[in-house]
Order: C-alpha cells, then sequence, then structure tokens
C-alpha cells in the first residue's frame, strides 16, 4: 500500500487529489486548517474507498505545528510515497504601492516558508527509502507576472525555482519532483483573493470554461503514476481558451 500526503486538502486541488489518490487504493495524510471540513472529508473517503486517511489540522505557516505534525509517524505513515504541496493562496490584486504587507506575509508565509517547512518535515520518510515523489502546486503566474499579481507571481517564481533545487538535491536518494502550473481553474483560489467578495471572484471566470479541480488533480495524479524511473519535471496546465496570464477567449 502506498501513502501521499496532501496539504490543503480541505477544498479545491486537494480535496480533489485526496479523492483521486484513494480511489487508486493509497492511504493518506491529509491536511488543512479547517478541522470541520478535513474530519468530513477524511469520513467520506474511509467510507466510499476503504483506505487509511488520517486529518491532521494545522496551519503551514506556524513552523513548530508542522513539525509536531510529523515528529514520529507510525506504520502505514511511516513510509511517505508522495508528497502534493498543494496548500497556497493569494490575497488581494493591488499594484506594489498600494500592497498590504499583511497580504505580503500571508502570501509568502503560506506559499513559501509553509511549503518548505512541511517539505523539511516529510523528507526525512523519503530520504530514508531512497523513494518518493514531492509535487509542488505552482501556478502559471510562476511562469509570467501580470498587472497586480507582483507578490503573489513573486511567491510562485519561488516555488519553481524550489522545485528545480530541490530535484538537484535529492537526485541522489531517487526521489522525484514534478512543478505543475495551472491557469485558470474555478475553486475558492479568487473568493480568497478577493476576501469574500462573490461577485468579484464569479467574474473572472465568465465568459468561458475554466479547469475544474479534478482536471489539476488529474494531471497531479498522472505525474504521481508514472513508472519510477519517469520524472515529469514541470506540467503546465492551461484552459483551452487561455493562452498565457492576459488572453483569454471569451464568449
Amino acid at each position: 500500500m502506498s501513502t501521499a500526503i496532501i496539504t490543503g486538502a480541505s477544498s479545491g486541488f486537494g480535496k480533489a487529489c485526496a479523492q483521486l489518490f484513494a480511489q487508486n487504493g493509497y492511504d493518506l495524510i491529509l491536511t488543512a486548517r479547517r478541522a470541520d471540513r478535513l474530519e468530513a472529508l477524511a469520513e467520506e473517503i474511509r467510507n466510499e474507498y476503504k483506505v487509511t486517511v488520517l486529518a491532521k489540522a494545522f496551519d503551514i505557516r506556524e513552523k513548530a505545528s508542522v513539525v509536531a505534525a510529523f515528529a514520529s509517524m507510525d506504520a502505514p505513515f511511516n513510509k511517505i510515497d508522495v508528497l502534493v504541496n498543494n496548500a497556497g493562496l493569494a490575497v488581494g490584486m493591488n499594484t506594489i504601492d498600494n500592497g498590504l504587507t499583511d497580504d505580503w506575509d500571508r502570501m509568502i508565509d503560506t506559499n513559501v516558508k509553509g511549503l518548505l517547512y512541511v517539505t523539511k518535515a516529510v523528507l526525512p520518510y523519503m530520504t530514508a527509502n531512497n523513494s518518493g515523489h514531492i509535487i509542488n502546486v505552482g501556478s502559471l503566474a510562476g511562469l509570467e507576472v501580470y498587472p497586480n499579481g507582483n507578490v503573489y507571481c513573486a511567491s510562485k517564481h519561488a516555488v519553481k525555482a524550489l522545485s528545480k533545487g530541490m530535484r538537484i538535491d535529492l537526485v541522489q536518494y531517487g526521489i522525484r519532483v514534478t512543478n505543475i502550473s495551472p491557469g485558470l481553474a474555478e475553486t475558492e483560489f479568487s473568493i480568497v483573493r478577493f476576501k469574500g467578495d462573490e461577485d468579484k471572484a464569479s467574474a473572472v471566470y465568465e465568459g468561458f470554461e475554466p479547469l475544474t479541480a479534478m482536471d489539476v488533480a488529474e494531471v497531479i495524479w498522472f505525474a504521481a503514476s508514472r513508472p519510477a524511473h519517469v520524472n515529469l519535471e514541470e506540467i503546465t496546465i492551461l484552459p483551452t481558451a487561455q493562452a498565457d496570464s492576459r488572453t483569454v477567449k471569451k464568449n
């Protein structure tokens, strides 16, 4: 039996990944901040797919919580096959001169530092077995920079650079590293970015068919399910209507 850790599992890409990996027989460690949603998902997956699921509610921005969560893992969770670093967010769309430092901190602490904290805590379980696969969920914003995206784009550029750095450092252990860069996908992403303004959030996806959470999860699963000698290092996934961060064909 294989085991996967999925961060940000209570919604969006993370929830879809949890369902898809469980469907394919993986035991799961699911993490997110919202304990109620996380526990409900864990119970749903246990009942439907008959796999073992461990739910750990904490904020990946808090280093001590991350360390405590993964300090000692009993079987079957003491061999980690896949880590999906999915937890991430964008907050606000201000020009740099009007940016809010609290928004900056939240994005950098989650998208960069949180990803690093989780990776460092999980790596001993992979290096001990000379195997494993780290899948970092980046963004098209990690390949381009668009107006008012400044700090969010910077954080996702950092994820892309870290993915490459991890690959270089961890190849000696046979650990695969994949960076996934989705374009426009309709999840809770824009609701968070616009701080709960559902009208602004829904307007982002008007006039074309965006990606779904499952579209992205299926690509993540495809990368994870390749033979052990195959590493898909970089994957960009866009809706057909999107050519780049600012070019979208609308009906």
